[in-house]
């Protein structure tokens, strides 16, 4: 089995996406299923472990940039970041070599990028992100045109897994999204 899946989807050249699965970890249990979360309990020893396996498995450029996710819609713009500000839930760049990433458990990463792979964002879409616009938000980020703009959905919670009350429902209809 494999630590990463990678998308089927008709990215450029210079763009590398994936997401990891719960094999590879060097944590010990409960979280000993690839955890790359410092906010989770976990030793912040096995977490960098953790991420430094993944740059080496993903044959990742350089470091990624890691977010203190906080289920909103702040989204960070790597180039322009110069004072660490991590508290966001999505990353973008326009920079060739930037590595994006979003930490998902049950919530939807969404990668973006233009056609030309000079602009990328990586999104946690969680359901309040979802309702509040992240998505939206992330996509005005891009200068290329929004018909240039391609999205690969990764592994998130399913219907069948998760149960949702009303507000989720009421929120995400109210947004025009489809719900079933």
């Amino acid at each position: 089995m494999d630590s990463l899946i990678y998308p089927d989807w008709p990215q450029p050249k210079t763009v590398m996406a994936c997401s990891t699965t719960r094999i590879g970890s060097d944590s010990l249990p409960p979280y000993d299923s690839f955890n790359l979360g410092l906010h989770v309990g976990d030793q912040t020893r096995l977490v960098e472990q953790n991420r430094s396996s993944l740059m080496k498995i993903a044959q990742l450029p350089t470091q990624p940039y890691w977010l203190n996710q906080v289920h909103g819609t702040h989204i960070i713009d790597l180039a322009n970041e110069k004072n660490g500000n991590r508290q966001a839930d999505a990353a973008y760049s326009s920079e060739r070599g930037q590595v994006c990433v979003v930490m998902t458990a049950d919530c939807l990463p969404v990668l973006l990028c233009n056609q030309q792979g000079t602009e990328i964002a990586a999104v946690h879409a969680g359901w309040r992100g979802l309702c509040d616009g992240i998505l939206e938000k992330a996509i005005k980020q891009f200068k290329s045109p929004g018909s240039s703009i391609m999205a690969w959905l990764g592994p998130a919670i399913s219907a069948e897994k998760f149960e949702v009350g009303s507000e989720v429902s009421n929120c995400l209809d109210q947004q025009n999204y489809v719900v079933t």
